[in-house]
């Protein structure tokens, strides 16, 4: 067959006790009775009157390169209406002195049109699964419109955020994404990729916590065929499916650091090799990168590659968590809401003020994804309302936020001293007396049995303030 990238003729299946010595050899085009065929594209035959013929090789030479006996032979070009040559077909008669006639060349020359057919629909079948590959990763995170994830931001913090990633798209410096789990790092990624230039081609996104280390080089930069047990066909991996887009390298701080080198390698010359094959592949591919841990302490506990981390981070930016963040609740509650009453076949159109209260007086630890999960909750348990008038609502009952706060509170009580643990407690303690009188100080103090002006300190201490709660 006809390897397009060396322009070399391999041998890739024979029969016979010296096939497998045929498996490292190959001829150029023109090289060879297989060759010729190749380069003329024309069938021929050859036997005893050709023994010492010119079709660039002889019966004798297959015996010296292969070590088969020929007595005669046939080759014919696998090729496509004489435009797309795929390789060549030789059938070799060991046997006897008994020449092949035209009905045995013209029979094989049927046998390779098939052949040919077979290879052009494979040829496009790899196209379709690779752009599928491609394109999978999209469809998969297609939100309720049809289209990518909105990046929904009202606070001013993350207006500012969304400034930044405007600026940081229009350049192909690879960017860092710092922040905790659930906070929107993919979000921003995207946002990255879709304000820039690369917007029309592949966005891949690949999850570093997932890599197997036995086949994580695999997965990144693809295989040939045979080059581990398994290895059945060849494979194009996650970087040569990006070339002229973006790739997405999720919790980057987790890859393993067999492959931190190669990863460096790219970033800065931009090829990798195939595992099992020594020929270099070029690829434009922006890299943007995320984690949700110290990489710095990484780093310099040799965990992670220094040389990597400069590389990566030559533009990082933090998103912040939810509880810094409180404007963009509603409207993250609302948008969950809608994706989720479609899904559930539910009718809700917003959330009770208390509900609404709830939500945005909670800490949020798991940030968006945590809110993301209590609004699929509360649309599973909500009962609509039939004779509702003012639409079906999300009541505060539905989200059930106190009771897993409650249970992370018990879960977490092991891990706190004494003193982070009375001071919790305290403050919820005057936070839910407050709230029972209405936020009137003077009629809080005394249910409390304490002075007035120790409340204010007391308020003043832990930082309490009418939005903690309302």
């Amino acid at each position: 067959l006809l390897d397009e990238v060396s322009g070399k003729l391999n041998f890739i299946a024979s029969n016979g006790m010296h096939s497998a010595q045929l498996s490292t050899l190959s001829l150029g085009v023109g090289e060879g009775i297989a060759g010729w065929a190749a380069k003329t594209r024309h069938s021929l035959i050859l036997g005893k009157s050709g023994a010492n013929s010119g079709y660039g090789g002889s019966l004798s030479g297959i015996l010296e390169k292969t070590g088969f006996p020929a007595k005669s032979l046939i080759a014919v070009p696998i090729e496509i209406e004489n435009e797309k040559l795929f390789g060549v077909i030789e059938v070799l008669n060991k046997i006897d002195e008994t020449d092949f006639e035209d009905y045995d060349c013209r029979l094989l020359e049927f046998f390779a049109e098939q052949c040919a057919i077979a290879f052009t629909n494979n040829a496009e079948y790899t196209k379709l699964r690779d752009e599928l590959r491609a394109a999978e990763g999209q469809v998969a995170n297609a939100d309720i419109d049809g289209g990518f994830k909105a990046m929904i931001a009202k606070s001013p913090l993350m207006q500012e955020k969304l400034e930044i990633i405007s600026r940081l798209a229009k350049t192909d410096s690879s960017v860092l994404i710092l922040g905790e789990s659930g906070v929107g790092k993919e979000l921003v990624a995207e946002q990255i990729h879709f304000l820039s230039d690369r917007k029309n081609k592949a966005f891949i996104r690949v999850n570093c916590a997932v890599l197997n280390d036995e086949l994580a080089e695999s997965e990144l930069f693809g295989h040939v065929k045979g080059a581990f047990t398994g290895a059945l066909a060849e494979r194009k991996g996650r970087f040569e499916l990006a070339h002229n887009g973006t790739i997405f390298l999720d919790e980057i701080s987790d890859m393993p650091l067999s492959l931190q080198a190669t990863l460096l390698r790219v970033l800065q010359e931009k090829t990798f090799e195939k595992v099992g094959s020594d020929s270099a592949i070029t690829v434009d591919v922006r890299i943007l990168a995320a984690t949700n841990k110290d990489i710095e302490k990484l780093v310099n506990e040799g965990a992670f590659r220094k040389d990597l981390y400069y590389r990566l981070n030559v533009l990082p930016i933090y998103v912040p968590p939810l509880r810094q963040r409180h404007e963009d609740i509603p409207e993250l509650a609302l948008h969950f809401l809608k994706k989720f009453s479609g899904d559930l076949k539910k009718h809700f159109t917003g959330f009770s003020d208390e509900a609404m209260q709830e939500l945005i007086s909670y800490n949020w630890p798991g940030n968006i994804r945590e809110l993301e999960n209590c609004i699929e909750r509360a649309c599973v348990i909500a009962k609509e309302n039939c004779d509702a008038t003012s639409g079906n609502l999300i009541e505060k009952q539905d989200l059930l936020i106190s009771k897993v706060n409650q249970y992370n509170e018990g879960k977490q009580a092991s891990e706190r001293d004494l003193h982070t643990a009375i001071s919790t407690f305290k403050k919820h303690y005057v936070c839910t007396v407050l709230e029972a009188h209405n936020w009137n100080q003077t009629e809080a103090a005394k249910a409390m049995r304490i002075q007035r002006t120790y409340l204010s300190r007391l308020l003043r201490e832990m930082d309490i303030r009418i939005k903690d709660i309302r």
